[in-house]
């Protein structure tokens, strides 16, 4: 009893119990044998439970370390660090099943070597697929030599280098279905017991529960992770609808105040984050904004019909957008957007892009409308200025800044005279295109003449046609003249406009466009009505029937050799012949013309016989040009 109370070693009971036998009789050491045998078993025990106490602490403790907020990873970590420690192993590790029919080794404590975690293997080998099939433990005090086991090539080189031989498996499971495998195992053949057992199980229990703990925390960390990017791209997205609700504001604005085109359209390139173009019915590039917009005829035409057939929203190629341009029924273009991203514009864009469409809309139906509704005043401005000295000058410049012109710049005029009977449409054109380049307009006839901004007549008489000829789909004849550097030689720029008319058509060139400046002399020597092909026929005639009837080139030779001064060597250098042809051809020519063709009188004759014929063919191109299909 004092042994016990004193809590001695077993082999002092032992010593006790050798000590009775050389002392006391038979029936007094048979008393203390008896005796400590009892001892000896209170002693066990004791000691067994002192170790159960333990083991449950021990337990205790890891449940509250399980407690704590790991991470899945770092939770496996502590489990598998914890069996080892309780059971006093040398080593422990967990498998997860991947759920395509293999598992692998997630976490190791104890171990020597880098095969163990990660090695990939099939559910169906090892001592784990046994416990998972079973859904028990299962263990072995040797494991390489344990025919039992369905070994696997790989699971047996881990176990053989790391020196196992006693390995325990408890499955892990949650909600019934097993998830992985704890182990536990030891370098030296050995049997465990069933409070061993026990602990590893009671460890693999609180495993699934702190696994199902940890992973919906770390769902839910994971989903309000999300939920705050929603929140912030919520927020974005209202930011950016709110810009966008002032952008539209300050263009409706800019529009009602009748603002420019051109502003209107980089405001909204600015927002869109990309290139953008507005091109009217015509295929004329009204505005554009962004980076370098290159595009032809065929795509602005191709724009516009495909989105006015979807009457909303369409995806061209190389990224690029168009939305139509229309008042009603009516065509009035359309608007094209390249993006500088790589994806497609968003939702909120797309619908922004079209609200360019109807604001573009609506600032050329209301430029067209202030510009019909300005236009008997703008027109009697004109009217005045056609006559001469009807008024004086500084009446003429007051009346100018009244309209919106700029006295003092230079000024073109042209004058554009439909071959049909389209006058309607083209007078409407004609005062929105006036209103637009900051003009004037008004009616002569059948003629429409327009009073531009500008120097180079030329130009706007080719830009006037390329617009309205299109829009009438019938011939138009277009002549200009100028530039004034006042507006009080507007009816001189005026007459001349008309004596270039006058010689267009006698030239055969209606239906085309040039200007004074184009026909020089034969504009003021055929604005009388004289007639050009009598005078062609009759001087030079003979040579154009030649060439017609055999091929040849006399009337070129005629044409270089007198702009070279009457020299045959240089009329071969620009005919690109040797000098021995042109002196043929000079002979040749002298057959059909006769011997006096050089002479003063008739080389002169002939050589504006040759003036005129070339101006007929430019001219004649030119109509030729604008009849082509797509023009």
């Amino acid at each position: 009893m004092e042994l016990l109370a004193q809590d001695s070693p077993l082999h002092h009971f032992q010593e006790l119990l050798n000590h009775g036998r050389r002392r006391l009789s038979q029936d007094q050491f048979a008393e203390l044998e008896r005796a400590t045998q009892l001892a000896t078993n209170i002693h066990a025990a004791t000691v067994q439970r002192r170790q159960r106490e333990a083991t449950m602490s021990a337990l205790v403790d890891t449940v509250h370390e399980m407690t704590m907020p790991y991470d899945p990873d770092a939770l496996l970590k502590v489990i598998t660090n914890r069996a080892r420690r309780l059971l006093g192993s040398d080593m422990a590790y967990i498998s997860l099943n991947t759920g395509d029919g293999t598992t692998y080794i997630h976490s190791s404590d104890g171990d020597t070597t880098s095969l163990n975690v990660g090695l990939v293997v099939e559910q169906s080998h090892g001592l784990g697929a046994m416990a998972q099939e079973a859904g028990a433990p299962f263990w072995t005090p040797d494991y390489l030599n344990d025919t039992r086991i369905p070994h696997g090539e790989r699971i047996d080189e881990v176990v053989r280098v790391e020196g196992l031989h006693a390995v325990m498996a408890v499955p892990i499971s949650s909600g019934g279905e097993a998830i992985g495998v704890l182990y536990t195992a030891d370098r030296s053949a050995r049997h465990y017991l069933p409070d061993e057992i026990s602990v590893m199980r009671s460890i693999a229990d609180f495993a699934a529960v702190a696994l199902d703990r940890t992973r919906m925390l770390d769902r839910t960390r994971s989903e309000m992770a999300e939920l705050e990017l929603v929140r912030i791209a919520a927020r974005r997205a209202a930011a950016h609808s709110e810009q966008l609700d002032d952008v539209r504001a300050r263009m409706i604005t800019q529009v009602l105040a009748d603002g420019n085109l051109q502003d209107l359209v980089s405001v909204a390139a600015g927002v869109l984050g990309g290139s953008l173009a507005v091109a009217d019915a015509h295929r004329r590039v009204l505005a554009s904004a962004g980076d370098a917009w290159e595009m032809g005829e065929e795509l602005r035409e191709r724009a516009r019909l495909e989105a006015h057939t979807a009457r909303g929203l369409v995806s061209l190629d190389d990224g690029i957008w168009a939305t139509p341009v229309a008042a009603g029924a009516e065509d009035l273009g359309v608007v094209l957007f390249r993006s500088g991203a790589s994806q497609p514009p968003t939702p909120e864009l797309e619908q922004f892009f079209r609200f360019v469409g109807q604001a573009v809309a609506l600032l050329l139906v209301m430029q067209r409308s202030t510009a019909v509704a300005a236009g008997p005043v703008r027109d009697a401005l004109l009217d005045d200025l056609l006559v001469p000295s009807r008024h004086p000058s500084s009446q003429f410049t007051h009346r100018a800044r009244r309209v919106g012109l700029d006295p003092d710049s230079p000024y073109v005029v042209v004058l554009a005279h439909p071959e049909g009977g389209e006058h309607g449409r083209a007078v409407v054109w004609a005062s929105s295109y006036a209103y637009r380049q900051c003009g004037l307009k008004t009616v002569s006839g059948d003629s429409i003449v327009l009073l531009l901004p500008g120097s180079d007549a030329s130009s706007a008489a080719r830009a006037v046609f390329e617009e309205l000829s299109p829009l009438l789909s019938e011939p138009v004849t277009v002549a200009a003249s100028g530039p004034a550097d006042c507006l009080g030689r507007v009816a001189d720029l005026y007459q001349e406009a008309v004596s270039c008319y006058d010689a267009l058509i006698a030239l055969g060139g209606a239906g085309s466009a040039a200007s004074m400046d184009e026909l020089g002399f034969l504009g003021l020597l055929l604005s009388g009505g004289h007639d050009v092909d009598g005078f062609i026929g009759l001087t030079i005639g003979p040579l154009l029937d030649h060439d017609a009837e055999r091929a040849t080139d006399l009337v070129a030779t005629v044409e270089a050799y007198f702009a070279s001064g009457n020299s045959p060597t240089r009329a071969a250098e620009e005919l690109h012949v040797h000098a021995n042809t042109v002196a043929r051809r000079l002979t040749r020519i002298t057959g059909v013309l006769g011997p006096d063709w050089q002479q003063p009188p008739r080389a002169v004759d002939i050589q504006l016989a040759v003036r005129l014929l070339r101006a007929r063919e430019v001219l004649r191109r030119r109509r030729d040009q604008a009849d082509m299909p797509g023009r």
